[in-house]
């Protein structure tokens, strides 16, 4: 198996290197390196929850720091985080439980149990709700009474009680690691199929003989409509083109290959087509906690075109576009600048771009954003891999997948 590092690294560089396309494709490889971080990290039973997670974050903040504009990598690090987290208290609960089970059975040992150190319940609860909120962990180790600490007769049926003790930490050290690990299969899972648990939708909100509009390509957008034409839905799709990179030539000719009546147009053109539309669908490259919406660049023109018309704006997301922070985070990095050679030709405007007026300033500047931000409010709708949600319920679907305390990745001081 390859040193963990060298995956970082190769990792690290075709983030920087803008290698990787697409926000599915980051989100995979992220949680397969994450993966293979947790499978190599040794961890010892006194916080094995804590080392795990702080090799994650180590690993995470480099991934975020080599293409901030990349949300996925970020999201994928906190669901891992989360994941963990989850995974800890299972184990912890199922513990108690075992605990609370043998103090119920062993009526014998109640006068022994009094000469020790024994955490009730409702401390072992709270033991394990600290153990998912940094800085405690280091605390709870210290609180918590470990087998060394606790004195032990000279019987033999001490000794063999101590010897049980490290082996179930020990099991429990392994069960740890292993649960984690089927968690993150499956999430790496759930990314894989996330197209066609979108697409399996379609037949509900396309209809028979309807328009659908959608702009630039996008792989979720182009499986849904391929997904309705296949229920026998008979439909005419409008492609806007989405310069400068136009994105939707290949959408177009993509839909014309399978079978759907497609109709290019340019983006300027979306005003005038729009009243014709009974549908607008459009992929995202993120979903904000607010219900806001990073797209390719021009959608937020489509998507004020459409609630001009009152025509519905749907948006089909996998879940792990879902972004656990808002727009406003200083966290987040909404857009970036593509090259000016996409809007023009250099050779042909290299005289506008010289200095020549004799200040420190050329006379012709190029804006290239990549992305566009759509609020919530001109969303109709959210189409993800766990069914259909309105704006105002992304807030709660996100909470179900990160962790509150995860959304800085940071790591904490070793003295905290």
């Amino acid at each position: 198996m390859p040193d963990v590092q060298v995956l970082v690294n190769e990792f690290l560089n075709n983030l920087k290197k803008r290698k990787i396309e697409g926000s599915q494709a980051t989100a995979r490889q992220t949680a397969e390196l994450l993966r293979s971080v947790i499978s190599q990290q040794r961890v010892s039973y006194t916080n094995q929850a804590g080392a795990l997670m702080d090799a994650v974050r180590a690993v995470g903040e480099q991934l975020i720091a080599a293409n901030p504009v990349e949300l996925a990598v970020g999201n994928i690090v906190r669901r891992v985080l989360h994941i963990i987290r989850e995974e800890n208290i299972s184990l912890t609960t199922a513990a108690i439980a075992g605990l609370g089970v043998s103090a119920v059975s062993d009526d014998d040992d109640d006068a022994e149990r009094n000469d020790h150190p024994v955490l009730s319940a409702a401390s072992l609860a709270a033991a394990a709700r600290s153990t998912l909120r940094p800085p405690s962990l280091q605390t709870l180790l210290e609180d918590v009474p470990d087998s060394a600490a606790v004195p032990h007769t000279s019987s033999s049926g001490g000794d063999s009680d101590g010897k049980s003790r490290s082996a179930d930490k020990s099991s429990r050290t392994r069960k740890l690691k292993h649960d984690v690990i089927e968690a993150v299969n499956e999430l790496i899972q759930d990314i894989t199929t996330c197209y066609e648990q979108i697409a399996e939708q379609a037949v509900e909100h396309i209809h028979q003989n309807e328009v659908i509009l959608t702009l630039g390509s996008s792989r979720t957008v182009l499986e849904f409509l391929c997904a309705a034409k296949e229920k026998k839905r008979s439909f005419r799709v409008f492609v806007a083109e989405g310069a400068p990179r136009y994105q939707g030539h290949l959408l177009a000719k993509e839909l014309v290959t399978r079978g759907l009546q497609t109709t290019l147009i340019t983006d300027s053109a979306v005003f005038a087509m729009i009243s014709r539309v009974n549908m607008v669908i459009v992929g995202a490259h993120a979903v904000m906690a607010n219900g806001g919406v990073i797209a390719p660049v021009g959608l937020n023109m489509v998507a004020l075109a459409a609630q001009r018309h009152a025509v519905p704006f749907v948006v089909l997301a996998g879940t792990h576009k879902l972004c656990p922070l808002y727009p406003h985070n200083p966290e987040v990095l909404l857009n970036e600048l593509r090259s000016p050679s996409e809007l023009l030709d250099f050779g042909e405007f290299s005289d506008c771009m010289d200095f020549g007026n004799g200040t420190s300033s050329p006379l012709l500047h190029v804006v290239n954003p990549t992305f566009d931000y759509v609020p919530p409010k001109l969303v109709s709708l959210f189409i993800t891999d766990t069914g259909g949600h309105n704006p105002s319920y992304m807030y709660r679907l996100i909470a179900d997948y990160y962790s509150a305390d995860d959304l800085v990745v940071q790591r904490r001081p070793k003295g905290s």
